[in-house]
């Protein structure tokens, strides 16, 4: 039988909405481990899974995508007496003595203050045992190769290996978003930096055929599923947009068309979020990294919604974000050489600082309203990544 002990995230400080906090990472849990056969509780600071040995791996991979936990770790359990303590001890240190280390410190935590002793008290009658027991193994308190965990509680629990987990705040405790994701690096990113802050999050993706391929598509889908795996599934929406993108290239002059296409993308999603009572809108958009990210740019993309528009990248530089969507597994399906519809329709010399009043009169003499409504209307909805 295979034991987990999981660490909450930021959670812990929540105070009096701490509860509230807990009692969502927990449900989230509980959907994301359905299937597995695994069993879950929860004391004061700490949660539990026990599973068969024929499930560790799956669960393993589950404890790697949770989002709102700071670590875990594989975990022994004894009852609460110095002898059981002590041999769980040995026992954790003889395995980590045969997996090559040769330093380790011992840190206890007695969350039961009936157990006679206090932690250091524990820390020195169960190092002078390892001493005895595995001559092998020395203390180092600083720059330990691995630390051995010790926590009385209703029980006693030794662990030593952790994982650190995605940390932030559980899934859905900060309401609902809509993200914008296109076939790049970056949106997906966003996506999930904005769950790691609690959002739930459905997607939306422009899709503009012919001149957009089904692979394009099926790319996206791709995305919005292993984003999925760490949000407790996700809705994507594709939003037929050929005739938007059309009347756009017939009526405005080339090089603001990439400028006019996002605040018509801006429009529609901010049309949908409102049937799906999703509080703000979500993008990728990372300040002057290209044409139409410029803060004048920005400021005409966004003129068009009503919702507050989050840009968890706005700071950051590309190496960050390729670092992060290695890490969540979105890099090499964003990397596929398949463009969508904003690349297939930039103008060679793009305004760069576009001037908002000017913006707005020729994105009124476009007059998109109409055929944004009924892209809109047209829309194709498809759940992905949701936990089996």
């Amino acid at each position: 039988m295979g034991l987990y002990l999981i660490k909450p995230g930021e959670l812990t400080l929540k105070g009096n909405n701490r509860k509230e906090f807990e009692s969502i990472l927990k449900r989230n849990m509980v959907t994301m481990l359905r299937g597995t056969g695994a069993s879950l509780h929860l004391t004061e600071g700490r949660y539990f899974v026990r599973c068969s040995e024929e499930q560790e791996g799956a669960v393993e991979g589950v404890l790697n995508r949770i989002i709102g936990i700071a670590g875990w770790a594989r975990a022994r359990f004894c009852e609460k007496n110095m002898e059981a303590l002590i041999a769980t001890v040995i026992e954790e240190a003889r395995g980590l003595a045969s997996q090559g280390y040769r330093t380790y410190k011992l840190e206890a935590r007695r969350s039961d203050k009936s157990f006679p002793l206090d932690s250091y008290g524990i820390v020195c009658a169960v190092g002078e045992e390892i001493r005895k027991a595995l001559p092998e193994l020395t203390v180092q308190v600083q720059n330990p190769q691995i630390v051995i965990h010790i926590e009385v509680r209703e029980r006693v629990y030794v662990y030593s290996l952790t994982h650190q987990g995605r940390r932030g705040l559980p899934v859905g405790s900060a309401g609902r978003g809509l993200l914008l994701l296109s076939g790049g690096i970056d949106s997906p990113v966003a996506g999930y930096l904005m769950a790691c802050r609690g959002m739930k999050l459905d997607s939306i993706y422009f899709h503009a055929y012919p001149y957009t391929s089904e692979e394009a598509q099926r790319k996206v889908a791709r995305l919005a599923e292993i984003l999925g795996s760490y949000t407790l599934g996700m809705r994507l929406f594709t939003i037929p947009f050929t005739a938007v993108q059309l009347r756009i290239k017939e009526r405005a002059p080339d090089a603001w068309t990439t400028v006019l296409l996002r605040m018509a993308m801006m429009e529609a999603a901010d049309r949908l979020a409102s049937t799906i009572d999703a509080r703000a809108l979500v993008t990728g958009e990372s300040l002057s990294q290209v044409a139409s990210q410029t803060i004048e740019n920005i400021r005409c993309t966004e003129s068009t919604t009503v919702l507050p528009v989050l840009r968890p990248l706005i700071g950051l530089d590309k190496e960050e974000t390729i670092r992060l969507a290695r890490e969540i597994g979105t890099y090499d399906v964003s990397i596929l050489p398949y463009e969508d519809c904003c690349v297939l329709f930039s103008p060679v010399h793009p305004i760069i600082h576009a001037p908002y009043d000017e913006a707005r009169d020729l994105y009124a003499a476009c007059e998109l309203q109409g055929l944004i409504e009924e892209a809109v209307r047209n829309k194709k909805v498809e759940k992905l990544g949701y936990p089996s």
